[in-house]
């Protein structure tokens, strides 16, 4: 099927150098270009992509190889000692710089009990009735049909296939044209993403020659929830830490030793309770050092068109933590977020105990003046100020009787921060370039709330990276339903083509 899609990409007139074709044009190739593009979408989000099971991720590099290689990419697998990356690039003649791009190929686990539909890997498209629900209705439609708000649902449809979907239809599209960046392309797709790529900051040391480039373009995460074109010149690091405290060695009848053994769930609690105020600010002391702001990048952050109430009534939040004055603001510091909580049992399970043990995971997401092993620190010296001790292991009976209170504490790095000036060369360029796809400026992000790990190629090339967001803010992403917007699809088809055709600086 997919030979005979593209074997049209095998037989293409002579390429001539991209003279930045205007809007219109851009335009009228989009429209040629997304019909066929859902067929490739579709096929790309049905392959089951875990990277918890190998074999599933070997089946999404083998699709990825045949594809690039059937365009005449020159391809190569970066061993990792595990999953490999991907490394597929396109040379053109006389062309003095290059682009990287980042793709993820991988997806989030999915539990289809709580999906809409039996299959999250057989995407359904589907149209918001006017009671809000999403039914299915038939692919067939879009043959004849064409709605901006319908939808595809299916598991990497948002994150991050559709991106990969689009980049490969604008190549497609301009390549039927007749049409060549100016610069050389790579993309690194990277198969780990959704388990923290924890092979790939090695790697982009290892292959730094073989990905060496002049600017970095992270094809990954929604648009502004205006759903806007949007720019983001950042994006937050992640790292993360495990507590775990202990009352008696088993679990015990909370009759007979209630109001005399400790309960470790209210130790933890206390202990968690003790790390913010009421108002969810970080009250560890330095946990902020560093961290101030500019007129000017106040402005940055008031010119984001959030909108502030619409939000917190989606979220269904009554009241907002006082990090920073604005959404913007508050995304621009360290978080140190409770992601999950463990401790005896719940609902129809429930019993009368005192439970052994009480588990809380922590993440904290890292702006580039933070720096986690400081952070780590800080937040060890407030828990030792708490009267605990710490170990890196589960206590003997020894360390249980010579220590009152016991936590265990596990932690690890993911990745950095990164943060691209504005005015850098590449977001004059990329500015450009949005203006050019869609008659205005586009929304202009200092640093995304998210994580994306892009810190190692920024640290090891030396190089700048800007993420060019393409799918809807609502796609449900890690989440049953994960879905994309036609709408979306096809502007980030014209968002990719107009980037490509860009005359680099």
């Amino acid at each position: 099927m997919r030979v005979l899609l593209f074997v049209s990409c095998l037989l293409l007139p002579a390429i001539i150098k991209a003279q930045a074709p205007s809007r219109a044009q851009l335009e009228s190739l989009t429209e040629k270009q997304w019909q066929p593009a859902l067929n490739l979408l579709t096929e790309i989000v049905s392959m089951p992509n875990d990277a918890v099971f190998p074999e599933q991720i070997e089946v999404n590099i083998t699709w990825c190889e045949d594809i690039f290689e059937s365009r005449g990419w020159n391809l190569e697998r970066l061993e990792t000692g595990g999953i490999p990356l991907l490394l597929v690039e396109k040379k053109q003649p006389n062309a003095s710089k290059t682009a990287l791009f980042y793709f993820h190929v991988d997806g989030q686990a999915v539990d289809i009990s709580k999906w809409d539909q039996p299959n999250a890997y057989v995407p359904v498209l589907k149209n918001q009735n006017s009671a809000g629900v999403w039914e299915a209705i038939p692919l067939e439609r879009l043959k004849t049909e064409y709605n901006p708000e319908w939808r595809i649902f299916a598991r990497s449809s948002s994150d991050d296939k559709g991106p990969l979907a689009m980049f490969i239809a604008g190549w497609d599209a301009l390549a039927e044209a007749g049409i060549a960046p100016d610069f050389n392309v790579k993309i690194i797709l990277d198969f780990e993403e959704e388990q923290g790529s924890p092979r790939l900051p090695a790697a982009v040391i290892q292959y730094k020659e073989k990905l060496r480039a002049d600017l970095m373009l992270i094809m990954d995460g929604p648009r502004h929830t205006s759903n806007e074109p949007t720019l983001s010149y950042g994006a937050r690091g992640i790292a993360d830490m495990t507590l775990t405290t202990y009352g008696p060695k088993v679990p015990q009848h909370s009759g007979h030793y209630g109001n005399y053994s400790p309960n470790p769930a209210l130790l933890l609690s206390q202990l968690l309770a003790s790390m913010k105020d009421a108002n969810g600010r970080v009250v560890i002391p330095g946990y902020y050092d560093g961290i101030s702001f500019t007129d000017a990048e106040r402005e940055i952050f008031s010119k984001v068109p959030d909108n502030e109430p619409a939000v917190q009534k989606r979220l269904g939040i009554g009241r907002t933590d006082q990090v920073g004055d604005t959404y913007q603001e508050s995304i621009n510091y360290p978080s140190l977020n409770i992601r999950g909580l463990n401790s005896g049992y719940t609902g129809a399970q429930a019993t009368t105990i005192i439970p052994a043990t009480a588990v809380a995971e922590l993440d904290i997401r890292l702006v580039p003046e933070s720096d986690p092993n400081r952070l780590f620190g800080l937040i060890e010296s407030h828990i030792k100020a708490q009267g605990f001790q710490i170990l890196d292991h589960d206590p003997t009976d020894e360390e249980r009787m010579k220590y009152p209170k016991i936590v265990r504490l596990n932690k690890s790095i993911s990745y950095q921060a990164f943060r691209t000036p504005m005015d850098s060369d590449v977001g004059i360029w990329l500015r450009k370039a949005m203006n050019r796809a869609f008659g205005k400026d586009p929304v202009q992000i200092r640093i995304s709330g998210g994580s994306i790990p892009i810190a190692p190629f920024v640290d090891a090339l030396g190089i700048p990276a800007v993420t060019i967001p393409t799918v809807n803010a609502d796609n449900n992403q890690h989440s049953p339903n994960e879905n994309l917007r036609l709408g979306n699809f096809k502007e980030g088809i014209l968002a990719i083509m107009s980037v490509l055709t860009e005359p680099m600086y």
